[in-house]
């Protein structure tokens, strides 16, 4: 047995943390970026926090999810007002982007030279700007992953810009930040981070540390989605979720995905659909065309993960896979996620998503390899 596990330089997790950001990011430099998502006012507490330490702030909004030329301008803007240090503050598209722009505000040349798929991958030569990550949802786990996720308006596909070196200095979990998301975001983004856990539990390329982290991640989910989504108060609810999304992002980081990650990055940059949605809509669909496919090859390792799964999920000793599904598949009703045909998926975009799902990195992580005919129907039944 071998393997690795990397993460975050320091993680801090529990209620009022981010009151102690300004503190540790004052012994990083004097001057910070700070990337925010569209609502700037839920960062002007930390904004006034590192102000009184005597650091220059300069606040960096993103209003949808990164692109190669949002990056582009981040650089610019950071290189402009001599920033030292990158920090991230909102959802996975926030804390993506400060990734990004601390790891090329250090590393010259094209952007396109370090994306993996469109470009030759190259790797960064040169150590990131220090790079402190704060999500305010619970769902992507970006504040303890190596890559952050692009679009290329121009490709029409997500792609990684990835390193070992991107794993921020600090990441900041409080989950008191994570309250006020409306029910349909709690749904969207823990539907996300539920699914991050199972597929990164079934991966090729699981060990015995993240296993360990997905089997508590999907007890911790199985109680506390459904709950956070009735009741956003509920903090225990909504502790759990943050640690799930932490879970989530730890397991990604040194495993792999799946097919419902291989289906989204190149779903999610041709349509405007949410990743947590894409996501919920594929994942018993994916579930059930793995098990049939592993059950046909008679490949027990993994049948033998399944099954876990679904005895975490449904609380039964004695559940198989099947009922793992079932229960992913209600949960998904329960939480009125929307079918992706509204967001404009037809069958003609298939051939297209099935192609370009192929070339996406996390479907290596799928614990078979699916053909064609059956990926066009994991779609077939997703979609509508």
């Amino acid at each position: 047995m071998r393997f690795e596990f990397a993460t975050a330089t320091r993680i801090i997790f529990g209620q009022g943390t981010v009151n102690e950001v300004p503190r540790f990011a004052s012994k990083m430099g004097n001057c910070a970026m700070l990337v925010t998502g569209r609502n700037v006012d839920r960062a002007l507490g930390l904004l006034k926090g590192l102000r009184k330490t005597g650091m220059k702030a300069f606040v960096f909004s993103v209003s949808g999810e990164p692109t190669v030329n949002l990056i582009i301008e981040g650089i610019q803007a950071a290189r402009q007002n001599a920033c030292q240090i990158v920090m991230g503050m909102g959802g996975g598209s926030a804390i993506d982007t400060a990734k990004a722009i601390a790891a090329l505000l250090t590393n010259k040349g094209d952007i396109i030279d370090y994306l993996e798929v469109i470009g030759q991958g190259k790797p960064l030569t040169n150590a990131p700007a220090p790079c402190i990550a704060i999500p305010t949802t619970a769902g992507s786990g970006a504040e303890v992953t190596k890559n952050s996720v692009l679009t290329s308006l121009q490709h029409k596909i997500k792609v990684s810009l990835r390193s070992p070196m991107m794993l921020p200095d600090l990441a900041v979990i409080d989950p008191e930040l994570t309250y006020s998301m409306p029910p349909e975001i709690t749904a969207s983004t823990g539907l996300d981070a539920l699914t991050q856990i199972l597929e990164s539990f079934v991966s090729v390329e699981s060990n015995p540390l993240t296993d360990a982290l997905c089997l508590d991640g999907l007890k911790r989910a199985a109680r506390s989605l459904p709950r956070a989504f009735e009741d956003g108060s509920n903090v225990k609810a909504r502790e759990d979720m943050a640690l799930v999304s932490l879970y989530g992002g730890l397991a990604l980081a040194n495993s792999k995905l799946g097919a419902v990650h291989g289906f989204a990055g190149p779903m999610g940059a041709m349509f405007p659909a949410p990743h947590g949605v894409i996501c919920a809509r594929l994942l018993p669909f994916v579930m059930e065309v793995n098990v049939k496919v592993l059950q046909r090859h008679s490949s027990q390792q993994f049948l033998y993960r399944y099954d876990e799964v679904a005895k975490v999920l449904t609380g039964k000793s004695g559940a198989r896979a099947e009922e793992g599904t079932a229960w992913i598949y209600d949960l998904c009703e329960t939480l009125d996620i929307p079918v992706l045909a509204n967001y404009g998926i037809t069958e003609d975009h298939f051939s297209e998503l099935v192609a370009k799902s192929k070339k996406a990195s996390s479907m290596k992580g799928n614990p078979v390899m699916l053909t064609d005919e059956e990926l066009t129907d994991i779609l077939k039944r997703a979609v509508s």
